[in-house]
């Protein structure tokens, strides 16, 4: 446990004093290390204070009188004010470091001494700017890539970064292949373009326009392609943390693809994630082992530059979601508004950013309307529906309840270039009824054309 002490003493306080006080203290706090020593600006130069900090190990930090006496100490004194200027030293210069109080001042025939637990250092300003900055300026990069080779150290150095990502267990069950060889990523490039066009043909005519303009792949635009897998069984049988939820094996390996990707970044090196194809097809043209799995095919090269947003953003097919829809206190749900309408009127934060138009079918029966491009069927029921995208599960438990995810999906379709909602309510009770006036209450504040 790291430790400050704060230290009040008058002039000619002797160190043995000092020390025995301290040791007291730091004993009845259950011992650790003493980083910081805290005194009164103007009581740095004593000797007996000096020895101590250096018997310590620990910096002797000073503060101005006027600074100690803003912050509320627990036992104040006002014969300490009329001599120091402040009504505490010692418990004061604890709070002042930013520790927790432990021990409260206590005193020996010249001195008082408190005793604070430090939380772990931050990084300083600037060194936390520069890792939010990175965060920030990541990109799914697809354009712009340079004929430049990567520097093997360089490489090197991203793919440590990578390595060093948390695991279930500390598995660590991911491994990077890295693609070079042109024949193998045509291949690649082939499977992709072919979910591409099955993509395409899936899409509403509208849709589908806006994705022609789409680059979704730079596998033969870059020097270097990687394949990010995972082995689930890595570790054997008993990996802690792993028997209640194996997903984790899979979630160590994402993690390592975004250490990956944000490394790469700080490098100077653009990353672009395909996901246009089966993982089955794309192991078997590399030639992996049965019990391996793809997660992430990256491409990775030197790039003119780094877009100010995402291209999806910038091309209009999508918005960011903001992030006060996606934070709950301490129940789901509640996001910090006052009511439905409230809810809603977060929505207008993201105004819709295409022309999309879709058909929300409320309940029924998803076979009956999937076979139309622009459906989107919402099922009430409580019972999970068989996986499908053009099926989204709203299971509502009250009919405010179907209100609020109403609103929900109103306003996420939105993000994704939604212009147009027509509502169609095929079940006819009061869940079906909440769902479409949340619809309803969700397109409006989003500014997306509503009937039904």
């Amino acid at each position: 446990m790291n430790l400050v002490v704060g230290v009040g003493l008058r002039g000619g306080t002797s160190y043995r004093e000092l020390r025995d006080l301290v040791n007291d203290v730091v004993a009845e706090a259950g011992g650790g290390v003493v980083r910081v020593v805290v005194t009164v600006e103007g009581r740095e130069a004593e000797p007996g204070l000096q020895r101590l900090a250096a018997a310590l190990g620990a910096e002797l930090h000073t503060v101005p009188a006027a600074e100690l006496s803003r912050l509320p100490a627990p036992t104040p004194s006002e014969q300490v004010e009329l001599l120091a200027g402040t009504p505490s030293v010692a418990e004061a210069a604890v709070l002042v470091a930013g520790a927790d109080l432990l021990v409260p001042k206590r005193r020996s025939p010249n001195a008082t001494a408190a005793v604070g637990r430090l939380p772990a250092p931050a990084y300083t300003a600037g060194e936390r700017e520069v890792v939010h900055r990175v965060l920030a300026e990541r990109r799914d990069v697809r354009r712009g890539f340079i004929d430049r080779p990567i520097d093997d150290d360089l490489l090197m150095r991203v793919l440590e970064s990578a390595h060093r990502a948390p695991s279930v267990g500390l598995s660590q069950p991911w491994d990077f292949l890295l693609i070079r060889d042109i024949a193998t990523r045509r291949k690649v490039h082939d499977l992709a373009t072919a979910q591409r066009d099955a993509f395409a043909a899936s899409l509403p005519p509208d849709r589908r326009q806006a994705f022609d303009g789409l680059k979704i792949e730079a596998i033969l635009d870059t020097p270097l392609n990687i394949a990010v897998t995972c082995d689930p069984g890595r570790g054997g049988r008993h990996v802690l943390g792993r028997h209640a939820d194996p997903r984790t094996t899979w979630f160590s390996a994402a993690i390592a693809i975004q250490n990956l990707w944000l490394a790469a970044r700080a490098e100077g090196l653009g990353v672009g994630w395909v996901s246009f194809f089966e993982p089955g097809e794309v192991a078997a043209v590399l030639d992996l082992p049965a019990h391996i799995e793809l997660v992430g095919y990256l491409c990775v090269g030197h790039v003119e530059e780094f877009a100010p947003a995402p291209e999806l953003v910038r091309s209009g097919w999508a918005a960011r979601r903001p992030l006060a829809w996606a934070v709950h206190y301490d129940q789901w749900g509640q996001r910090g508004t006052t009511s439905i309408e409230d809810d809603a009127a977060q929505a207008g934060k993201a105004q819709a950013v295409g022309k999309q138009s879709v058909r929300v079918v409320v309940g029924g029966d998803a076979a009956e309307h999937l076979e139309l491009a622009d459906a989107l069927v919402v099922h009430l029921g409580s019972e999970k529906p068989v996986a499908d995208f053009g099926v989204l599960w709203r299971p509502a438990r009250t009919p405010v309840e179907a209100v609020e995810l109403g609103v929900e999906v109103a306003r996420d379709l939105a993000l994704q270039g939604v212009g147009e909602l027509v509502v169609q309510v095929v079940e006819q009770s009061e869940l079906a009824d909440g769902l479409a006036r949340g619809l309803r209450a969700g397109a409006l504040a989003c500014g997306v054309a509503w009937s039904g």
